[in-house]
């Protein structure tokens, strides 16, 4: 198990290193001058070259991204052009928000994909697992951002019963917290729970078909205890990882929901940074997604892992 824990961890670190690279010299493709974009009216030419030699502009790019790979590893992603704040304080600051989001999502797609994944496959052929199939269908076939302007049109223009944007800290107050979260993270759930539907179905009915299952039944346990025991808990192994990778991509690949709800979270902060060419939180924000998604792999290999001995021979 401890090689294959490093295995994977050095993996990440040349993934990692890859990323910071793509990122580095795809924002020097960019037409443009960050600095005078930043600067605006203000510009003059002796804050525009305090601004140049402050970021690390005026020095070759090689020299740029070994001096921001080294500072990087120390925590240091720069300064904001635009509001001279260090970006790792920006980046976290904004991290709880997406969070939480990503976090409520997966546990209300949870909630939805399970229990129908899982009667779709044990009853298969029936009304439910033709129902869930209709389900999944229509969440992968329908954007999220559109499920997101639907309900913000139903359950806060119609009905009242939801705030359309904005966002409550959760330790500031709860309830304002879910009556807040409510919506996009249902957005964005439900496109997921026809993901992870459509998963578990197929999961369940390959164990179905298995010997040791039709053994079991043929020994005369009851139906119930031959899908607790036997099916669910080799079924689930593989969901463990579609849990894992869907949540390290919903904290990265929410930015159109928040843009949409005014969530404060780090795609937010990605858009806007983009829109004003503020390429160290730019950076800095692609940095750390890249390796939250990286570290979920990781979390997620070592769970599997332990799930299944077989993983670690490979």
């Amino acid at each position: 198990m401890g090689r294959f824990v490093l295995r994977r961890l050095l993996q990440s670190v040349v993934v990692l290193l890859g990323v910071t690279l793509v990122v580095f010299l795809l924002l020097q493709l960019v037409p443009g001058d960050p600095v005078r974009v930043s600067l605006g009216t203000r510009f003059d030419q002796q804050t525009y070259d305090a601004l140049r030699e402050r970021s690390g502009l005026d020095r070759p790019l090689v020299v740029q991204y070994l001096s921001y790979v080294g500072n990087a590893l120390t925590g240091d992603l720069g300064v904001s052009f635009r509001s001279g704040q260090p970006v790792t304080t920006i980046v976290l600051e904004r991290l709880p928000a997406t969070l939480s989001l990503a976090v409520t999502a997966v546990l209300l797609a949870l909630l939805v994909a399970f229990p129908l994944g899982v009667l779709s496959a044990v009853r298969s052929g029936s009304l439910v697992d033709h129902a869930a199939r209709v389900f999944s269908q229509f969440g992968v076939s329908v954007p999220d951002f559109w499920m997101g302007i639907m309900g913000i049109l139903l359950f806060a223009g119609v009905l009242g019963w939801l705030p359309p944007s904005g966002y409550v800290a959760l330790t500031d107050d709860p309830v304002g917290w879910a009556s807040h979260v409510a919506l996009p993270a249902a957005a964005v759930g439900l496109v997921t729970a026809s993901i992870l539907t459509r998963f578990i179905r197929s999961s369940v009915l390959e164990v179905l078909a298995e010997d040791y299952v039709r053994t079991a039944e043929a020994k005369g346990l009851r139906p119930r205890v031959v899908v607790v025991r036997h099916v669910l808990r080799n079924a689930l192994i593989p969901v463990v990882t579609v849990v894992g990778v869907q949540l390290a991509s919903l904290v990265g690949g929410v930015i159109v929901i928040e843009v949409l709800f005014a969530w404060p979270g780090v795609g937010r902060l990605t858009y806007d940074a983009v829109q004003a060419r503020d390429y160290p939180v730019l950076q800095g924000a692609v940095l750390f997604v890249a390796t939250l998604f990286l570290l979920m792999n990781l979390l997620v290999d070592v769970l599997y892992a332990r799930l299944d001995a077989r993983i670690t021979l490979r």
